[in-house]
Order: structure tokens, then C-alpha cells, then sequence
């Protein structure tokens, strides 16, 4: 949360591919203040990253390149292994692609978030945090949104990129403040009641339950609410409601 009390909300957006849909994108839009759009490797096409960049643009919620491994097939999220030069130049394509989009629109690619298991695999992994950066310097530097703690946002300050720290409201996390791998039961909450719950206790209080049950320091500036889970839209109109009357300004990062 930032020093004036704001916290962001962002949702992962444009997650489908040609006739294909996964994420309700214009009523997410209508309640999250950053939107991370899919760049075509995980998912996402050219006429679904104009359809959302021009929504969002509209709407006046920011639009980030949600960068991933090149792997439609498994969304992005099998582990892969991705020379950090190739790397480096996949995620600065991605970063390229989506900025004409939202040039188009009258807005612009405000900053970056790697997806799933590039996003967990940069958590920890040196090198590969280090090719992402520097794909993001390649596209011309913009703030990384990213787990805290990570090395990826440990790189990006490095670099002299903003670093933006997020937390998840619908995923499990360890006692070592990481998140619970999707293979694992329990990955992800359901729950709507919880995930509202849960928004706000590290919203306010930076702190979340872990899976074993141990409260966990968690503090960050955006708090993401997942757009490919059930009824995703509505949990986060709950989320922003309950924010906001927790007393919490609901805003986009600086």
C-alpha cells in the first residue's frame, strides 16, 4: 500500500485467442485501475490486444504488457528453459507489439508483468530475472510489477527501472511469502469470501495467511485479483467495494 493509503487493482485481460474468450475484459475493466494484458505467447491476438487496449483506454485504466514464455499451448505455464539473449528479445517483441495497440487508443504501455511460469520462474532464478529486464530495457525501461523479494524486482532496481511490489488475493502463499505452485491442491482461492477477506487484510495490514496457517508480512502497492477464475468480475467489484470501505483509496500506481 502506498504511503497515502492507495492500493492498485489489477486483473490479467485478454487472455483468449481468436474466437476463444477466457477473461469477461469489460467488466473487469470497470473495476480495476491496471489492466496486464496478454501479448500473444501465452495467449491474447492482435485483434483481442486492440479490442482491450481500446476498452481500457476508454475507461482510463492503465495497460500493462503481461510478458510470458512463447507457449499457447500450455498458457504459459509449463517451465521452460529460454536462452537469456532469446528471452531478452521475446519479452522486448511482446512489449513492442502490445504499445501499438495502446498508442492507437491514445494511451501507452505504462509498465510490465511477467506471467505465470516466467513470473514464478524469475522469483528466484538469477539470470533469467536479468533477461527480462533487460527486454524491458530494449522496449525503453518501464516499472516492473512483480512479487517482493523477487529477483526480478531486485534486477529491475538494479537497472534504475520502478519497481512495483504485488500481492495475490486469490492465491495460497508459503511461509516464506512465495506463491503455493498450481499443481499443488489448494493453489488457488476460490472462495469468494476469502479472496474478499484476504484483499483487504494485505491491503491494510500487509499481512496474509499462509497455507500452513502462519501470518505472513506481505506488503505491496498492487494487489492482483485473477480474470481466468469463476465469476472473477463480480469477486473483484467485492474486492474494490471492500477496499474502499476499509477506508482504502482504490488507484493506479505512480
Amino acid at each position: 500500500m502506498a504511503a497515502d493509503g492507495a492500493v492498485d487493482l489489477n486483473a490479467d485481460l485478454g487472455e483468449g485467442f481468436g474466437r476463444w474468450s477466457l477473461t469477461d475484459d469489460e467488466a473487469l475493466l470497470e473495476v480495476v485501475t491496471s489492466a496486464n494484458v496478454a501479448c500473444g505467447f501465452h495467449a491474447g491476438d492482435p485483434a483481442t490486444m486492440r479490442r482491450v487496449c481500446a476498452l481500457a483506454a476508454e475507461r482510463g485504466v492503465r495497460i500493462g504488457a503481461q510478458v510470458s514464455y512463447r507457449d499457447l499451448a500450455g498458457f504459459g505455464r509449463r517451465a521452460m528453459d529460454v536462452p537469456p539473449e532469446e528471452l531478452a528479445a521475446e519479452v522486448a517483441y511482446q512489449i513492442g507489439a502490445l504499445d501499438v495497440f495502446a498508442r492507437a487508443a491514445g494511451a501507452a504501455v505504462a509498465y510490465v508483468k511477467p506471467h505465470g511460469a516466467l513470473y514464478n520462474r524469475v522469483v528466484a532464478d538469477a539470470e533469467q530475472a536479468e533477461a527480462v529486464v533487460a527486454g524491458v530495457r530494449l522496449a525503453g525501461g518501464l516499472p516492473v510489477l512483480g512479487l517482493p523479494g523477487s529477483e526480478l524486482l531486485a534486477a529491475a532496481g538494479r537497472a534504475g527501472l520502478g519497481t512495483v511490489r504485488e500481492a495475490f488475493a486469490d492465491r495460497a502463499y508459503t511461509e516464506a511469502g512465495t506463491l503455493v505452485p498450481r499443481r499443488e491442491p489448494g493453489s488457488v482461492v476460490e472462495d469468494p469470501d476469502a479472496v474478499v477477506a484476504r484483499s483487504v487484510g494485505l491491503a491494510r495490514d500487509g499481512t496474509v495467511r499462509s497455507a500452513t496457517g502462519r501470518e505472513v508480512a506481505v506488503r505491496a502497492r498492487s494487489l492482483c485479483v485473477h480474470g481466468d477464475t469463476p465469476g472473477a468480475a463480480r469477486t473483484a467489484a467485492r474486492v474494490r467495494r471492500a477496499l474502499e470501505e476499509a477506508g482504502l483509496r482504490v488507484a493506479a500506481f505512480a
